[in-house]
């Protein structure tokens, strides 16, 4: 239940493709902001995921997720490239299997894959034909299972892959895009796997080639061509398309604590995690991750590569809870009555990474790091206050 935004640099205020997803999810399920750095492994080793295992490659990127903690796999993250990828269950006529690699498997192991999105997706293409996508999604439900559908974005460019279960989907971004919890791409999109038109033919979900329309062949809805200012899918592409050419991280941070169509979604199902990216070239890129649990009562924090010296958890998957853990502490505290002093921290911070992007070419690239890596360690240490 989830929604993810992309903004190209012919859509945004200053060139920089800008990225931004709400992770909806159980509201009592944790989600931590880990990093796994560059691994170099041996042939014949094999990396754990969520529920199989399977052949790690030589060498993977260093890594920053929004990870629930019991799952290998993320909910979204940026590696040390800029490429980011942001995925959503969506729900189709293909059959769902127990075993499998999740979606957030498929995401972590783009990330960790992938030197561009051209890369991280053809990883995941390769990696769904071989191993397909499967299993419980939750951690106390294993019967909540669902197809995935994914954004993924570096500093030039974006697609978006729509699956079921084998079968796979892409659009490439042309402006702005954004998906919830539904298959969006119609017609026969800008690649296909080969076979989807002749399997849904035989199937009965068209009649024929020119009767093929990916979103309403696999998903058997009427899809309206106008989007709804009620529904998330549709106020998510309206916020986009009335901002072409005035978006920024911060506006996208906006969108995302969006009330009315429930983009910052509250109730059993709660926005449990959020990131914003600035996505620049020369390892310049800026990522705003929540780390908490409601973007409209949290404080983004700017986290840029290397990662170190910066605030993060280990990689998950973890066995149990950790009552230390701030998300927790900040989910049963829930700083309402803070949001205006939460607002001001927030955009004091956010303009002085602005004001450090303006100035870098006058500074070394030691010195942008440092000043923003100083930036995230307040953004956290005024997060803790606020719950005190």
């Amino acid at each position: 239940m989830c929604d993810t935004l992309v903004a190209l640099g012919n859509s945004t205020e200053d060139g920089s493709v800008v990225f931004g997803k709400n992770s909806n999810r159980p509201f009592n399920e944790v989600q931590l902001i880990t990093f796994s750095p560059k691994l170099k492994c041996l042939r014949g080793e094999e990396v754990k995921c969520t529920y199989i295992s399977i052949p790690q490659v030589s060498e993977t990127a260093a890594v920053i997720l929004s990870q629930p903690w019991w799952m290998w796999g993320a909910e979204m993250g940026a590696n040390e490239y800029g490429v980011v990828i942001g995925n959503e269950a969506v729900y189709t006529h293909e059959p769902l299997s127990s075993k499998g690699l999740l979606g957030m498997d498929l995401l972590r192991l783009g990330l960790e894959r992938g030197r561009t999105a051209k890369d991280a997706m053809e990883s995941i293409l390769n990696l769904l034909q071989k191993f397909g996508q499967g299993g419980g999604c939750a951690y106390d439900d294993p019967s909540w299972m669902y197809h995935n559908s994914f954004i993924i974005a570096d500093p030039k460019e974006a697609y978006v892959l729509e699956t079921a279960d084998k079968w796979w989907i892409i659009e490439k971004v042309k402006t702005v895009r954004s998906i919830s919890n539904g298959i969006t791409i119609r017609g026969k999109g800008d690649l296909r796997k080969k076979g989807i038109i002749q399997h849904a033919i035989e199937k009965g979900y068209c009649k024929n080639e020119n009767d093929f329309d990916f979103a309403v062949t696999f998903s058997g809805s009427s899809i309206s061509s106008i989007p709804s200012p009620y529904s998330r899918g549709g106020k998510t592409s309206i916020l986009l398309n009335e901002n072409v050419g005035k978006i920024t991280s911060k506006l996208m941070m906006e969108f995302l604590r969006e009330h009315q169509a429930g983009i910052c979604m509250h109730g059993d199902f709660e926005a449990t995690g959020s990131q914003v990216s600035q996505l620049r070239n020369e390892g310049k890129s800026i990522h705003w991750f929540t780390g908490t649990t409601l973007p409209c009562i949290s404080i983004y924090k700017p986290y840029i590569f290397p990662i170190e010296g910066q605030k993060y958890y280990n990689p998950g998957p973890y066995s149990m809870i950790d009552s230390d853990w701030f998300w927790l502490k900040h989910a049963r505290s829930k700083p309402v009555n803070k949001k205006i002093d939460l607002k001001n921290i927030e955009n004091s911070i956010i303009s002085r990474v602005d004001d450090i992007i303006i100035q870098e070419d006058k500074i070394t690239k030691e010195n942008f790091m440092n000043n923003i890596k100083m930036l995230n360690l307040e953004a956290w240490n005024k997060s803790y206050e606020m719950i005190n």
